[in-house]
């Protein structure tokens, strides 16, 4: 699909660096393919150097230009909800506590560590729970940042899993991408590296790279966490990009957040998380979205969460099927909500309510 753009040449539209140089960045550009609904020029003006705008020309050839709710749209545009106090006011900017312990790096769980890496988003989604870092406009740390962040790490022994996020981690150079994980690998209490990328969706030709590959590769074990939220955004160009990491051994795990208007549908769901099986990315959470300031307009209800895991339950194999989880304010931790089937219980005899309707007494005991 290259939607507005069908005059770009094949090999420039497959290169990340084109991707990133054409992003659509004003009212103007986005104005030269769709039209702007009153609320999108209201809210790109009125987000003007609090939340930046940026889209990748292949994210944004997703979008429906008839349809005024397109959920790529809805997605990347901003609208005035996003600065509307009234809508905002019971977000925080970091609801999580994220900030602390050393700029960029933080150690919440005890055998675990975030490093925020950069400041930049090949698209700034307007649903971020980090759009708090944006303003302070595109970059990455430095090498010496990243050397005392490595640092903490080796004084920590405890630290077993480090999480290198974003912005978006893999934007970094070469030689800081590289220098950043050579020094992990030579530290011995380190087992797991993840990134956490949306490059998958919003800009799947980085990973056409076999320079990154090689890269990502040669410090394995390397694992994925990625962000489809919608069965629009699993394109043949995303699906290539998976396959080219399966192949040098770096699984992929998907973390959706539920948002209103784009995805809260259990249908939109289901075909959501078939779709992911079908190109071999694991559906891992399903997180209720956050109370950020500038993204509570997404913010659904946990009844309808619960609804929708209600729905995948018996329509689609169980490794398909997330936690749906919680992120409690104050850097708390996730929780995981489910529906419960557990009608009743006398001692070992349960009464349970089947998925596929009607109730089941079944005693279980210990052998």
């Amino acid at each position: 699909m290259r939607r507005f753009f069908e005059n770009i040449p094949k090999d420039l539209w497959r290169d990340y660096g084109w991707q990133i140089k054409n992003r659509l960045k004003t009212r103007e550009d986005i104005q030269k393919y769709i039209k702007l609904l009153p609320e999108e020029v209201e809210g790109i003006e009125r987000t003007k150097g609090i939340y930046p705008l940026a889209i990748t020309p292949h994210y944004f050839s997703l979008i429906e230009p008839e349809d005024p709710n397109d959920p790529i749209r809805l997605q990347c545009i901003p609208r005035r909800e996003e600065v509307d106090e009234n809508v905002q006011r019971p977000g925080e900017p970091d609801p999580f506590r994220e900030e602390g312990d050393l700029p960029g790096l933080t150690h919440r769980y005890r055998d675990r560590v975030l490093l925020s890496v950069t400041t930049f988003c090949a698209v700034y989604c307007r649903h971020c729970m980090r759009k708090r870092i944006f303003a302070q406009g595109e970059r990455s740390r430095s090498t010496e940042e990243l050397r005392k962040m490595v640092e903490y790490i080796k004084e920590h022994e405890e630290i077993r899993d480090v999480l290198i996020s974003g912005g978006e981690p893999l934007s970094l150079s070469y030689e800081k991408l590289e220098y950043l994980l050579s020094q992990l690998r030579k530290i011995k209490h380190v087992e797991i590296i993840r990134f956490g990328t949306r490059l998958l969706v919003l800009a799947p030709q980085r990973f056409f790279d076999n320079k990154l590959l090689d890269i990502l590769e040669k410090y394995s074990p390397i694992w994925i966490n990625t962000h489809f939220n919608h069965p629009k955004e699993i394109t043949e160009e995303a699906e290539e990009a998976v396959e080219r990491l399966l192949r040098r051994g770096i699984p992929i795990n998907n973390q959706t957040v539920l948002l209103k208007g784009v995805n809260d549908n259990p249908q939109t769901m289901l075909e959501l998380f078939r779709g992911l099986l079908r190109i071999k990315v694991k559906p891992q959470y399903l997180f209720h979205c956050d109370p950020v300031k500038g993204a509570i307009h997404f913010r659904t209800s946990v009844d309808r969460g619960l609804e929708i895991m209600e729905y995948l339950r018996g329509r689609i194999s169980g490794m398909g099927i997330p936690t749906y989880a919680v992120d409690l304010p104050g850097g708390k931790g996730k929780v995981p909500l489910m529906p419960n089937y557990i009608i009743n219980r006398e001692g070992d005899k349960f009464t349970f309510r089947s998925p596929f309707g009607g109730v089941v007494e079944y005693e279980i005991t210990d052998v």
